[in-house]
């Protein structure tokens, strides 16, 4: 069937017009993703807020300026400054930053450069701080410093539609040749530490090694007093028996017949050892009384030095005993 030159024509312009409608639909129909808003203007003039799901705008006439964020921005600023000592320093600043809900017309249209503006706060801030410090105080007072730049930051973007979060000093960095020096003074300090530890358990170790070899000395000396008694207290005792054995004897005539059976037993032992060398002795009686003489004045000797041993540790014994 031919189709007439107007029916071609209606049957175009129903086409253009299903396009254009679609257009419109499409140009009208807008969605926005969840924590962000877009700014909506008429003819370039602000008109309203779009928030998060399918939105309308008139179409041709209604565009969208601006899609803004409201997640938390995090900024980090470099801020180079001078201790109240002349210490270059290089103090690190982290700011969380984002726009208020219901204020975003005003974060977009008042503010061009957020994070310049951040910056410019940051720079002022700390710039006022640090020079009012050492650099010691500094380390200590990083709160401080990030509750002045918090505060600062918080009057001042307030009015722009921005609200401030978390403000950290993250890093405080002196210069190199500074650090350098304080690595060598805290290892200085270190190393007296240590020397001085060291000093000490060497001193303590010689005082108890001192104390050891004084009570060893003590004790060595307790056990030869205790030993020439015992020698003593044996020579009594065989005298004694000597007594009871030949009773009308006397005490000198015993003592050189005791003398000389330690005698003739020393011998038989000196010479009875293998590799033993020769030893000349004297064997008269005389000589045997010569020896009696010596060993009676020698035993007379350490009887009294063991007594005179007795006395003086008895004070120390008894002062042990009450402690």
């Amino acid at each position: 069937m031919d189709l007439g030159i107007g029916s071609i024509v209606t049957i175009s312009l129903l086409v253009v017009g299903g396009i254009f409608l679609v257009a419109m639909l499409f140009s009208a129909l807008f969605s926005v993703s969840n924590r962000t808003v877009k700014i909506i203007e008429r003819f370039g003039k602000y008109q309203r807020t779009a928030h998060a799901g399918l939105n309308f705008k008139i179409p041709f006439i209604d565009t969208v300026r601006q899609t803004l964020s409201l997640q938390v921005e995090q900024h980090t600023i470099a801020v180079d400054s001078i201790t109240k000592d002349k210490v270059s320093v290089r103090v690190s600043c982290t700011v969380n930053y984002n726009v208020l809900e219901g204020r975003e017309a005003d974060s977009f249209y008042k503010l061009a450069t957020p994070k310049a503006q951040i910056e410019t706060f940051v720079f002022d801030v700390v710039r006022s701080q640090v020079p009012k410090l050492t650099l010691d105080e500094i380390f200590d007072s990083k709160d401080h410093i990030a509750q002045a730049v918090k505060a600062e930051l918080t009057h001042e973007l307030l009015n722009f539609g921005y609200e401030i979060g978390k403000v950290l000093v993250t890093e405080i960095e002196p210069d190199a040749k500074v650090k350098a020096a304080m690595n060598e003074i805290n290892a200085a300090q270190r190393e007296r530490e240590a020397a001085s530890a060291r000093g000490e358990a060497e001193k303590t170790l010689r005082v108890k090694n001192a104390e050891a070899q004084a009570e060893a000395d003590r004790l060595k000396g307790e056990g030869i007093a205790a030993q020439r008694l015992a020698i003593i207290n044996g020579a009594k005792q065989s005298v004694e028996e000597l007594k009871s054995a030949y009773p009308g004897v006397s005490e000198e005539t015993l003592m050189n017949m005791l003398m000389m059976t330690q005698y003739f037993e020393t011998l038989s032992q000196l010479g009875g050892k293998p590799g033993d060398k020769t030893i000349f002795v004297p064997v008269t009686p005389d000589g045997v009384g010569a020896f009696r003489q010596q060993i009676m004045e020698g035993l007379a000797a350490s009887g009294t030095q063991s007594r005179a041993a007795t006395a003086s540790t008895a004070p120390a014994r008894s002062e042990s005993a009450q402690q």
